[in-house]
């Protein structure tokens, strides 16, 4: 432990149960010495956070709806009153209708659509708009997105062109933001096994043809996600602002299946 996080407060929203992708930086941010306060939405999510959040030390729970107003203003609130400024968001919160996470996006509802960009990407630029005045010396703000959202991947649908407006929101407020030397950056793994992604139709297949043919031939693990938010939150991570970090053993960078696999 180097102890990169040190004295740094920050929110994860997020977090379903250990397999997630926001406990997996959670668990990381911790181990390098930061505070942590926790978001949940509804009775039986605060219960699935509560013992993980006990594990690193924070009892800072937050019970946060982000389709609603108020309660985003009384979630920072509280994190104003109780820390007084705010370091680092980890935003790893997205929805849409586990039913149109299959077949043909052609067929996407109109509700859903806008369901599901309100709470994937708006939700986002919610969250930064709240954060930015409890930042006055600067901080990170990351979010979690998928390479859905440039190339086509099946049964992905609407959350890809939720994903491709995500990516988008994160370059634009990384400028708005640049000035109070707010980072503002993405990090997009590989398919994981966590409950979100177990949503999407054919996610064990796509699992298995990513690690059978990525570079390394490996899928990303909450460790090294983990690590890569540490990085973008602490102060090596000063520079960065705008990106979109890929952590998925280097597949985004083929444009075929390994010669074997063809």
């Amino acid at each position: 432990m180097a102890n990169l996080m040190q004295g740094k407060r920050g929110l994860v929203m997020g977090v379903a149960n250990d397999r997630s992708i926001a406990w997996g930086i959670a668990s990381a941010l911790a181990a390098e010495g930061a505070d942590l306060a926790f978001s949940y939405q509804g009775e039986a999510f605060g219960k699935r956070v509560q013992p993980l959040a006990a594990s690193v030390g924070s009892d800072f729970l937050i019970d946060v709806d982000v389709t609603n107003e108020d309660s985003l203003d009384a979630c920072f609130g509280e994190i104003g009153r109780r820390w007084g400024a705010l370091d680092f968001v980890i935003h790893a919160i997205a929805f849409s209708d586990k039913n149109e996470l299959t077949g043909r996006f052609v067929n996407t509802t109109r509700g859903n659509f806008l369901n599901s960009l309100n709470i994937s990407c708006f939700s986002f630029m919610d969250v930064a708009r709240r954060a930015e005045p409890l930042m006055p010396n600067g901080g990170s703000l990351i979010t979690l997105t998928f390479q859905g959202s440039n190339r086509v991947s099946p049964n992905y649908n609407v959350m890809g062109v939720a994903k491709a407006a995500l990516e988008s929101a994160t370059r634009y407020l990384a400028n708005d933001l640049g000035p109070q030397k707010i980072r503002v950056n993405a990090i997009s793994p590989g398919p994981m096994k966590t409950l979100a992604g177990s949503a999407i139709g054919g996610a064990r297949a796509t699992f298995r043809h990513t690690e059978e043919n990525a570079p390394l031939r490996a899928n990303a693990t909450l460790e090294a996600i983990g690590g890569t938010a540490v990085w973008l939150c602490s102060d090596y991570g000063a520079c960065t602002t705008g990106e979109i970090i890929h952590v998925d053993g280097g597949y985004h960078s083929l444009g075929f299946p390994q010669a074997e696999n063809l």
